[in-house]
C-alpha cells in the first residue's frame, strides 16, 4: 500500500538542516490511475497512459487550490518513486507548462523529489547486471564474463549473441529467488507453499482458521516492468494479463486483500458498496495504460534547465529499478559537479551519500 501512488508536498516552511530538511510539511497523497487497487465497476476511464493521468493530476491540483487558496503562496514540490519516475516529471511539465500559459490558479511550483525512479528503458535496463555485481550477487568472474560478451550492453534480446544471452541468463538464474523490492528481506512464499512452518505471523496464521478460504494470488512479473525498471513504449501489461497461474514472487498481500475487502472496513474508509467498487487487489488489470511519453530524461532536462529544483534519490536494496540506472542517466546529463560524492549524516551517523551537480539535480 506504500507505492501506490504520487505524494504531492506543500510546503508552509522550508529548512534545510543537517538532520531535517523539511519543517511544517503538509503532505497530499494521490492515486494514480495505474496503481489503484479498488476499481468502478464503470470502465469508460480506464484507457489511459502518461500524458492522460499527468493531465488528471494537474487538473486535481488546480481544484484543490480552488477549495484551499490559503495554501497558494506556499512552495509546491511533488514526490514520487518507483514507476513515479514516470508520473512526477510528466505532471511537472504539466504544471510548468500551465505557469507558463497562464492556467488560473497559478501554482507556485518549486521541484520535484523521485526516489529509485523509472526514467528510461535503456539506461534502466542495463543497470541490473552491474547491481548485483556491486551487491555481491554474482561474481567478478561472472561480471567480467558478460561485460566482455554482451559488450557493456545488457539490455535486449540478443539474438545474435547466443553467449552474451547464455550469460544473462546465470545471472538472472544466481537472483531469481531474491525478494526484487528490498533484497535483504526475506522473499515471502504462499500458503500454500509455507504448509505447517510455524514461523508464520500470528496475524497470517490466524486467517487460516477463518470459513472463508483466502482468494488465490494469480499473477506474475514480466522480464520488463513490473518485474525490472524498464517500460517499454505501449500497452504496459498488468500482472493478470501476462499469467493466470504464478503469483507475485516475494509479496505478502493476503492480510491487505482480507482486511480491505471486509465490509466494515470499506464503510469506514468511505468505499462504496462492491457493486459500484470493486474488490480491493494488489494490482488490478481493469486499466489499460499506455506508456506514451518515451524516455523522462527530456522532461528532466526541460525542468531542470528551467530552474525547477530536482532531486533524484535511489536505495541500494532496491533491484528492480536499481541506483545503477540512477548514477548512469543523471551522469549522462552532463551537469557539472559542484559538490563531489560524499556522506550525509543524520545524528552523527551515515545515512547515505550524494553529490551535487551545477544545476541543483542531485544524487544521494
Amino acid at each position: 500500500m506504500k507505492e501506490i501512488c504520487t505524494i504531492i508536498l506543500l510546503h508552509q516552511k522550508v529548512t534545510h538542516l543537517r538532520t531535517q530538511w523539511f519543517y511544517g510539511l503538509m503532505v497530499d497523497q494521490v492515486a494514480l490511475a495505474l496503481m489503484a487497487s479498488y476499481m468502478s465497476m464503470n470502465k469508460t476511464d480506464y484507457d489511459t497512459g502518461d500524458f492522460r493521468t499527468a493531465s488528471d493530476a494537474h487538473v486535481f491540483l488546480l481544484e484543490w487550490f480552488k477549495l484551499y487558496p490559503e495554501f497558494l503562496s506556499n512552495p509546491l514540490f511533488i514526490s514520487g518513486e518507483s514507476f513515479a519516475g514516470i508520473y512526477v516529471p510528466t505532471l511537472a511539465h504539466e504544471i510548468a507548462k500551465g505557469i507558463d500559459t497562464g492556467v488560473k490558479p497559478k501554482l507556485n511550483f518549486k521541484g520535484y523529489l523521485i526516489g529509485n525512479a523509472v526514467t528510461d528503458e535503456i539506461f534502466d535496463g542495463n543497470a541490473l547486471v552491474p547491481f548485483t555485481h556491486g551487491m555481491g550477487l554474482i561474481s567478478d568472474q561472472i561480471f567480467e564474463a558478460v561485460t566482455t560478451q554482451c559488450k557493456g550492453k545488457f539490455y535486449g534480446e540478443h539474438k545474435d549473441n547466443i553467449g552474451c544471452k547464455n550469460l544473462i541468463g546465470r545471472v538472472n538464474q544466481a537472483i531469481a529467488k531474491l525478494n526484487i523490492y528490498d533484497i535483504l528481506e526475506p522473499c515471502y512464499h504462499s500458503s500454500e507453499k509455507l504448509g505447517n512452518a510455524t514461523n508464520i505471523p500470528h496475524s497470517f496464521r490466524k486467517l487460516g482458521e477463518t470459513k472463508k478460504p483466502l482468494p488465490v494470488r494469480k499473477r506474475m512479473f514480466g522480464r520488463a516492468w513490473p518485474l525490472g525498471a524498464p517500460v517499454k513504449d505501449g500497452i504496459v501489461p498488468s500482472w493478470p494479463q501476462l499469467s493466470t497461474r504464478i503469483q507475485v514472487p516475494c509479496t505478502d498481500d493476503e492480510v491487505a486483500t482480507e482486511w480491505l475487502n471486509n465490509d466494515a472496513v470499506r464503510k469506514a474508509i468511505h468505499t462504496v458498496e462492491k457493486s459500484v467498487v470493486s474488490e480491493w487487489d494488489l494490482c488490478t488489470n481493469a486499466i489499460t495504460y499506455d506508456h506514451d511519453s518515451g524516455s523522462m530524461i527530456k522532461f528532466h532536462r526541460d525542468l531542470t534547465s528551467r530552474g525547477y529544483r530536482a532531486l533524484i534519490f535511489s536505495g541500494d536494496h532496491d533491484m528492480c529499478v536499481p541506483y545503477t540506472g540512477s548514477q548512469a542517466w543523471t551522469r549522462a546529463m552532463g551537469y557539472n559537479i559542484v559538490d563531489e560524492w560524499r556522506p550525509w549524516f543524520v545524528d552523527d551517523q551515515v545515512a547515505g551519500y550524494f553529490y551535487y551537480s551545477f544545476i541543483l539535480m542531485p544524487y544521494c
